[in-house]
């Protein structure tokens, strides 16, 4: 199922959140025609992306369910590794997994940037390699290309922390335009722009 756009309307002092564009301000009533360009109507990009359309990248999704269907920012989340493929290299108490599916909405942080040549190339052999050992982990798999291995908080506050922010945001106005057909958001008066 495809997710709803989030979008943003700025008008009042105020950043209006709604899913289709309102013909009107929800806070005063006045025409949004003609209001100018910072009324105009601004998607706002998901944070959740196909995790198996993913090459080498580190995901993170709930244990149950998804993001958008019900998850309440207290379950348990699960990680996964992805192959140059978008197989996803996963654990849970039974054991290491490949999954083909169940990635489908899912944070995602590419692992391998486009100037590591050696390690795109190897990337799948070093990941099946350490898939069979207890190395996996991809604070670890760095390390493979000569790179200083990170600690897993490392690991989490310079990647992981800033994805899952955005995450709980756009979590957070799901959430509210599920229940409502606005959500209305006052800005501070540095950021007034009508």
């Amino acid at each position: 199922m495809a997710e709803a756009a989030i979008l943003r309307v700025r008008h009042c002092r105020a950043d209006i959140f709604c899913r289709r564009p309102p013909p009107r301000c929800p806070a005063c009533g006045r025409p949004l025609r003609g209001a100018g360009l910072s009324a105009a109507p601004l998607r706002l990009p998901s944070p959740f992306r196909h995790g198996h359309r993913q090459p080498r990248a580190f995901l993170l999704r709930p244990t149950a369910g998804t993001f958008l269907g019900g998850y309440d920012g207290k379950s348990d989340l699960h990680v996964g590794i992805t192959n140059s493929h978008g197989v996803v290299y996963n654990y849970n108490e039974e054991g290491i997994h490949r999954a083909e599916t169940g990635w489908e909405q899912c944070i995602s942080i590419p692992l391998v940037q486009p100037d590591m040549f050696g390690l795109l190339q190897e990337w799948d052999k070093l990941l099946e390699e350490f898939s069979v050992g207890e190395a996996w982990l991809p604070h670890r798999v760095l390390t493979a290309q000569g790179k200083r291995q990170m600690t897993k908080s490392e690991f989490t506050e310079k990647f992981v922390i800033p994805q899952t922010k955005k995450a709980s945001k756009y979590i957070t106005l799901h959430q509210e335009l599920t229940a409502n057909e606005f959500y209305i958001v006052p800005l501070p008066d540095q950021e007034d722009q009508s």
